[in-house]
């Protein structure tokens, strides 16, 4: 397992990539007190995130090189409450097509053997020294 390390943001989540090729990929979390919310579960943006990143790091297993992914849309649904604290969340995530500049993808969050969200997205990826150059960095 890997720190997603470039993303400061993820890394303070403590998501952690699992698999990244092929069109696939697999992210986890163990959930902390600071991922909950007033109902003491994961609160639906750090579940979003999750879903995000997943169906991101798919589509950019299909770009050899340094890449970064944008988000073009994402539509989320929730089938139950995330775990509490010291639970496990695992995201799985697919590209199931994609066009010559962007990948549509789909990805779920399960907490043990129950589904908890599901996601569908449209991502655009970019080499990291086109992004570089765009951004002036």
């Amino acid at each position: 397992m890997a720190k997603i390390t470039e993303t400061p943001f993820l890394n303070e989540l403590g998501v952690e990539l699992i698999l990244a090729e092929g069109g696939v990929a697999e992210t986890r979390m163990l959930v902390q007190p600071q991922h909950t919310n007033s109902w003491h579960v994961v609160h639906g943006g750090v579940i979003m995130t999750m879903l995000d990143i997943t169906m991101s790091r798919a589509a950019r297993s299909l770009v050899p090189g340094e890449t970064s992914g944008a988000t073009v849309e994402m539509k989320t649904s929730f089938f139950q409450p995330g775990g509490k604290t010291g639970s496990l969340m695992i995201g799985k995530g697919r590209v199931s097509h994609r066009s010559t500049t962007l990948y549509y993808c789909e990805a779920e969050i399960w907490k043990a053997e129950s589904l908890v969200a599901k996601a569908m997205g449209t991502f655009k990826v970019f080499r990291r020294s086109d992004i570089a150059r765009r951004l002036n960095v």
